[in-house]
């Protein structure tokens, strides 16, 4: 297989430096590179957003999105724009328009969507680190079918300003980066937090019943994270959970979605997820019709298969199918919250499994993708921050785990992350070699 120097992940490299200052070697990114998704505004230049009827109907920016000039405030260099799935609707990172980024990672695989270029340039150390987003899972994703750090803020919490609409009741700003300092030192400007000392977290639950969901032995992962946690923490603070469980009876409004759910294996089916994975959907493609049906109608552009279908079932949506999902919204916020306190916790997989095949069939990836839009639904839905953890390799592809905090935790999990991480290492180290 040929590589590209840039591995297929950017759409446009240049070098955009950072603003002038008069003491740059003080500033908290100075010397870093970033690359930036197709999908901010970037003063003189288009966002194709992954679509080439998209870039030709659509004019050059006349100014640059808040995250990205916070970057470069910072002190970190742009190195150009990244790759992305068509109109950010596509969890695989193929596009069939400009090709597939190749996920070093995993050169057989896709490097997932619809962050793929941003992940593909930190993964192969052509970035530091790089901006994306996350509607659906479109950083958390990429992030571990690449073998790196994604972070999902919590809603709201940085500003989308400039950046092309997906579905805003999800739509976050994201970022990449192949180690936890990195991360960190670039939420809290993203954040605008202060550096603060990690407050100790009170409880650890591990989600056993999301860990069904996983195609890998379950204690590849959950041991080196219990294991982790026992060394830095101790073992008092952990404690296991039915998740599903505890969501199906904490929020009542699900029931509207989970009538015509007629699934009989629960080990890989949680009942709950997947009605709460149903509600956001509708809402997203309901959101994603009144963002751009307009413009789809119009120019009626020429998208990749996978992503046709799921347009078309968007401009399909009607208002009525949303249901009860601020209900559900609000229920499942409260549940979580209860649940995690201030400085708790929850640990599930990113995605079930390790990344799909180049070019699988779409409608072998059905099982797939429902699983994973089930565990992706949790922070989408709740608008909890998320991170993604890479955890080696397991039979040579690559394992990540996600944290989960409460809404506005961003800072103390960034924190935590930072904390364990050479910890879990050592762990993930000591279970290849054992290969547990």
């Amino acid at each position: 297989m040929a590589v590209s120097s840039d591995y297929g992940a950017f759409m446009e490299k240049f070098i955009l430096p950072p603003l002038p200052t008069t003491s740059p070697a003080q500033l908290p990114l100075n010397r870093l590179t970033f690359a930036v998704k197709d999908i901010f505004d970037m003063d003189g230049h288009v966002s194709g957003f992954g679509n080439p009827d998209w870039l030709k109907t659509h004019s050059a920016a006349t100014s640059t999105a808040p995250a990205v000039l916070a970057m470069l405030n910072a002190g970190a260099t742009c190195i150009g724009r990244t790759a992305m799935d068509e109109m950010a609707y596509s969890i695989n990172g193929e596009n069939i328009h400009y090709g597939t980024p190749l996920n070093s990672c995993a050169p057989d695989r896709v490097p997932g969507g619809s962050s793929s270029g941003s992940a593909v340039a930190v993964s192969a150390k052509l970035a530091d680190f790089s901006l994306g987003t996350d509607t659906g899972g479109s950083v958390r994703v990429p992030g571990s079918y690449c073998g790196i750090f994604g972070f999902r803020p919590s809603h709201g919490i940085v500003s989308t300003e400039g950046v092309i609409p997906m579905a805003q009741s999800f739509d976050t700003v994201g970022w990449f980066s192949r180690d936890p300092g990195t991360l960190n030192h670039v939420g809290k400007i993203l954040l605008g937090l202060p550096i603060e000392k990690l407050v100790q977290p009170n409880k650890v639950l591990i989600a056993e019943d999301c860990f069904k969901l996983l195609s890998i032995p379950t204690t590849r992962v959950t041991k080196v994270v219990a294991t982790s946690i026992e060394k830095l923490f101790g073992g008092d603070i952990l404690q296991s959970i039915n998740l599903g469980d505890i969501i199906e009876s904490k929020v009542p409004s699900l029931k509207h979605f989970m009538q015509n759910d007629n699934t009989e294996n629960k080990e890989f089916s949680i009942k709950s997820l997947v009605a709460l994975s149903t509600s956001m959907r509708l809402l997203q493609r309901f959101e994603f019709k009144k963002n751009h049906g307009e413009w789809v109608t119009t120019v009626k552009p020429n998208l990749g298969p996978g992503i046709s279908e799921r347009v078309f079932d968007a401009l399909n949506t009607s208002e009525q199918d949303i249901g009860p999902f601020d209900s559900i919204k609000t229920q499942l916020q409260e549940a979580l919250s209860s649940l995690l306190g201030e400085n708790g916790i929850i640990v599930f997989p990113t995605v079930p499994g390790p990344p799909p095949k180049l070019q699988t069939e779409t409608t072998s990836l059905e099982t797939f993708r429902a699983r994973a839009f089930s565990l992706l639904s949790i922070a989408g839905v709740s608008g909890f921050c998320q991170v993604t953890i890479p955890l080696g390799k397991y039979e040579d592809l690559p394992v990540s785990v996600s944290m989960l905090a409460n809404h506005g935790s961003d800072g103390f999990l960034l924190n935590l992350v930072e904390t364990i991480y050479d910890t879990l290492k050592e762990q993930v180290s000591i279970a290849e070699k054992v290969n547990y």
